[in-house]
């Protein structure tokens, strides 16, 4: 009995070579089933082609380690390969970075930054150099030196709109959406527009028209004509970066007032006119016969008074155009957010908190070059750590008590062929 108590005892510190019940035939240590056998995840993968699982690994092994140094430097000079065509590709330096900062009731602060080596996003929570976001794949949390999470991610077409330099007020991205589709614009087309102001219509209707098609874009104000062109190269040169496929360049800016304009629009054939200008029935007799028959004028107008105005400077006129709709897009914020748990106990009765609260902002109006980070969100300070207790928390929902504060009228008409007598 002492010597097999002292046999097992050297198997187990591995001073035996000859088979035992710790051990395998020559003296190699005895592998459990659960050892040898696969994960899910591996048998899965195993499933995959190989190229397809190789890019799965390498897509792995980025969001785990941080960015090597070659890599970092790489990105930088701009010497990374182009794009792989299957998904996003990670952060190049010069083009465009959101660093979103989850805040409370449900809200968030958006900061715009254009990536440099050298450069770095800081404020009073902490700082996040850009070499830590350059080679990075997008959608991921990064932490600031304090200890803040940011999500960083490109901007959509609409985040860039909001969040840049602007001199006038803009066309808000829920208006240009309804007169995109009251215009009908699709691929292909050619489009005027009056009034260039910060370039946000020219940038939805530069993606509408596509590569094919054409926008060419009437401003009287020097500034506001140079502003409007800075944000569309901008957009450009940062999209350019990130992306396979180029922005399209097609967009004509002019710094010329429209209604001397009538020399050049004879030989244009129009698909549809966006007036967005303080005096748009100034306009109509100069741009409506470039208009193909039956094409859609959308004017864009602050107050219903204008919409009056242009409706009987038209039939003051006679000008062939017919007043089809007249509508104001409106928008609504809600807030779905946990509710309050009575003495924090799950399974009883629930209030919803109906104090007022101050109007949150979406988004933060800041020029791209303004990089500050806001104080760290209380958002889940007051949720129960008990998991149970989470899970068990309803929600609520109600119409937030701000609204976008811009309010515009659209006016749809239709250029028609009065009958002769």
């Amino acid at each position: 009995m002492r010597a097999w108590r002292a046999l097992r005892r050297a198997a187990a510190a591995g001073l035996c070579s000859g088979p035992g019940p710790g051990a395998a035939r020559g003296g190699r240590p005895r592998q459990r089933a659960w050892e040898t056998s696969l994960s899910p995840l591996e048998r899965v993968r195993r499933l995959l082609p190989p190229e397809r699982a190789a890019e799965l690994e390498r897509c792995a092994a980025a969001s785990r380690d941080p960015p090597r140094e070659e890599e970092t430097v790489a990105a930088a000079a701009g010497q990374l390969p182009p794009v792989a065509a299957a998904g996003p590709g990670p952060f190049r330096a010069g083009e465009l970075a959101l660093a979103e900062l989850r805040r409370k009731h449900n809200t968030a602060l958006k900061m715009l930054c254009r990536l440099e080596a050298g450069s770095a996003l800081s404020g009073s929570s902490g700082i996040l150099p850009h070499r830590h976001i350059i080679g990075r794949l997008p959608g991921q949390l990064l932490r600031t030196s304090s200890g803040t999470q940011l999500l960083l991610r490109r901007p959509s077409l609409e985040e860039y709109v909001l969040l840049m330099p602007r001199g006038p007020t803009i066309a808000y991205p829920k208006d240009i959406s309804a007169i995109i589709t009251m215009t009908d614009i699709h691929p292909g087309d050619t489009v005027l527009e009056t009034g260039s102001g910060s370039g946000a219509m020219s940038l939805f209707l530069s993606r509408a028209v596509g590569p094919k098609g054409r926008v060419i874009s009437y401003e009287i104000r020097e500034d506001h004509h140079n502003l409007a062109k800075k944000n569309y190269r901008y957009w450009r040169a940062a999209w350019e970066r990130g992306h396979v496929e180029e922005w399209p360049d097609n967009v004509d800016f002019i710094l010329k007032d429209i209604s001397t304009a009538a020399a050049d629009m004879k030989s244009l054939t129009l698909d549809a006119i966006v007036l967005d200008m303080l005096s748009p029935q100034t306009a109509l007799s100069v741009v409506h016969p470039s208009l193909k028959p039956g094409g859609v004028c959308a004017v864009y107008l602050a107050n219903i008074t204008q919409v009056i105005d242009l409706l009987d400077r038209i039939r003051t006129y006679r000008l062939p155009f017919m007043c089809e709709t007249v509508i104001e897009v409106t928008h609504r914020n809600w807030l779905v957010v946990p509710a309050k748990i009575k003495n924090s106990k799950p399974g009883q009765m629930v209030e919803t908190q109906n104090t007022e609260e101050p109007p949150p902002k979406e988004y933060e109006e800041m020029d791209i070059q303004d990089q500050v980070i806001a104080k760290e969100s209380e958002y889940n300070g007051s949720l129960p750590e008990d998991p149970e207790s989470y899970c068990s928390v309803p929600y609520v929902a109600r119409p937030s008590c701000w609204q976008e504060s811009h309010s515009a009228f659209l006016t749809k008409l239709r250029k028609i062929q009065p009958l002769r007598p």
